[in-house]
């Protein structure tokens, strides 16, 4: 964090980009990443928010031949697909999407499926990536716990990547999928005074948006959900493992992409079904005038009774 000053009686415009990945590609996903991200500025947007694991994908419906016990070959070469096209930091991708945010002048935060590059190289994370309007980097978050068999293709990340960057209109951090659902994450999140809370998910069902509506109540905060639409046959049919999508639905993620304001009401979406950037205006004093009633690490906190301590070292 700066220090900068928030205009907290600011609006500004925000565009999700409700997208399915290039699977499996990187340079097609980063293409498309860049692409939408300009068609989000020329409608206004100053703040773009891409899916969880956009770059280059969230692989659904696949389990890689993996079971307790054993692996396959089949699931070995795709993982291996997979890891090729994934993203270090820095590289080529990371240096597009800076780009696309300086070209276009806007705040850019992206779902990417990370490479280690500080230690073995071959562990997976589940990442934010943030830019800034110039094209600076201003960090990453790490997915903190991936979900049931996420475990089998991405590490876990520490306290180190709890980032929040300033920018004009307010602070913005944010937490990954299920993350969500862990409330001392959120609680850390709060505690650094996010403004505008992003949450990039892969969770397409209705009883997700309750639990967004309910941080957007319980921060006092607007809540950016992002979420993928993508189809089965957006699946290379090359994939060793392509089998394992036989009994999956046509439409594997059908969206849900929602903003919600610190009053807990929709702002915009839920959009289902359909690629769609979803824009949504953010009147800022909505944060202000919403914590007069609640305010969860201010006047409504009990520090005397309550304390959250947060390790942001890093685990490695």
């Amino acid at each position: 964090m700066t220090g900068m000053q928030h205009d907290l009686t600011a609006k500004v415009r925000v565009g999700l980009i409700q997208a399915g990945s290039v699977v499996m590609d990187r340079a097609a996903s980063t293409d498309k990443a860049v692409r939408l991200i300009g068609e989000a500025a020329a409608l206004g947007a100053k703040l773009v928010l891409l899916p969880e694991a956009f770059i280059p994908a969230y692989p659904r419906g696949l389990s890689l031949g993996s079971k307790i016990g054993g692996r396959t070959a089949a699931g070995r070469q795709d993982w291996l697909r997979y890891w090729q096209n994934s993203v270090p930091i820095p590289s080529d991708t990371t240096a597009a999407l800076g780009g696309a945010a300086r070209d276009n002048g806007v705040y850019v935060c992206a779902g990417i499926i990370e490479r280690d590059a500080d230690y073995s190289g071959g562990t997976l994370f589940c990442t934010i990536v943030y830019y800034g309007p110039d094209g600076t980097y201003l960090g990453k978050h790490r997915k903190l716990k991936p979900t049931a068999a996420e475990r089998l293709i991405w590490g876990e990340g520490d306290g180190s990547t709890l980032t929040v960057f300033d920018a004009p209109f307010g602070r913005v951090g944010g937490l990954i999928c299920w993350e969500n659902y862990m409330p001392l994450a959120r609680t850390a999140m709060y505690q650094k005074g996010v403004h505008i809370y992003l949450a990039p998910t892969a969770d397409t069902r209705d009883r997700w948006q309750a639990s967004m509506r309910h941080i957007a109540l319980e921060g006092r905060c607007f809540v950016l959900s992002c979420n993928q639409y993508l189809t089965k046959a957006d699946y290379p049919k090359d994939l060793a493992c392509y089998d394992e999508l036989a009994g999956e639905p046509e439409v594997l993620s059908s969206g849900g992409t929602a903003v919600i304001a610190p009053d807990g009401e929709y702002v915009a979406g839920p959009v289902w079904g359909r690629e769609e950037i979803v824009l949504a205006d953010l009147d800022m004093s909505q944060v202000a005038s919403g914590r007069f009633d609640f305010d969860v690490v201010g006047h409504y906190a009990r520090p005397d009774v309550f304390r959250l301590q947060v390790n942001e070292k890093p685990s490695g």
